[in-house]
């Protein structure tokens, strides 16, 4: 079963929307999904919760009172685990050793930069080997900007891929409010935003 994390220990950065959509991708392949969520402030619970019976399932993948991560149910068949900011310690070393893939969603802030830097060389040296793939996505991105200039310099240097970067647009907070993805509605209405999710997809299905 693949396991796709998605982390970045600052807060505010968009890791709930990049899992909430990471799951309705792989939901509207026809795959059964689960959604854990190991954030105390549950976001992804809440965004299940608004989500409509007539959309394809996802299923929520809790975390005990402790925050230890627990197994699926039988069946799960792709898995997307939502993180806190601050993720450390043994936390972060139990929901590493569960991912084959990792994805960090990153802004671009020098701030959100130099609080990524040393994240980023923690994973690389805790992934359980080398088959662990890591990947940094771009959020709320204006291509255009100095900000996003240095953003890719940045990165450039870490060693680990760029595989996009997602448009500030108020698609992402329309459609969380109902539970919904871009996946879940009618190409057209989003297609900008799949385009720029296209390289993402491809990863994810690598």
């Amino acid at each position: 079963m693949p396991v796709v994390l998605v982390a970045n220990p600052k807060g505010g950065v968009g890791k709930s929307t990049l899992a909430t959509n990471i799951a309705g991708y792989f939901a509207s392949r026809g795959h059964a999904v689960m959604l854990g969520d190991i954030d105390r402030q549950r976001s992804a619970r809440l965004w299940l919760g608004l989500r409509t019976p007539a959309a394809r399932e996802i299923r929520t993948w809790e975390a005990s009172d402790d925050g230890t991560v627990v197994r699926p149910p039988r069946g799960t068949t792709h898995a997307v685990i939502d993180t806190p900011a601050g993720l450390h310690g043994s936390r972060f070393k139990e929901v590493v050793a569960l991912a084959d893939k990792v994805l960090v969603p990153l802004q671009p802030s020098i701030f959100d930069i130099y609080a990524t830097r040393e994240f980023i060389d923690k994973l690389l040296s805790h992934r359980r080997s080398d088959k662990t793939r890591i990947g940094v996505v771009g959020m709320r991105v204006d291509g255009r900007t100095l900000a996003a200039e240095r953003l890719r310099e940045f990165v450039g240097g870490l060693g680990v891929p760029v595989l996009g970067e997602l448009r500030d647009t108020q698609n992402y907070v329309q459609l969380a409010a109902r539970g919904l993805t871009l996946f879940d509605i009618a190409p057209g209405r989003v297609q900008r935003d799949l385009e720029q999710w296209e390289p993402i997809r491809q990863w994810l299905d690598a």
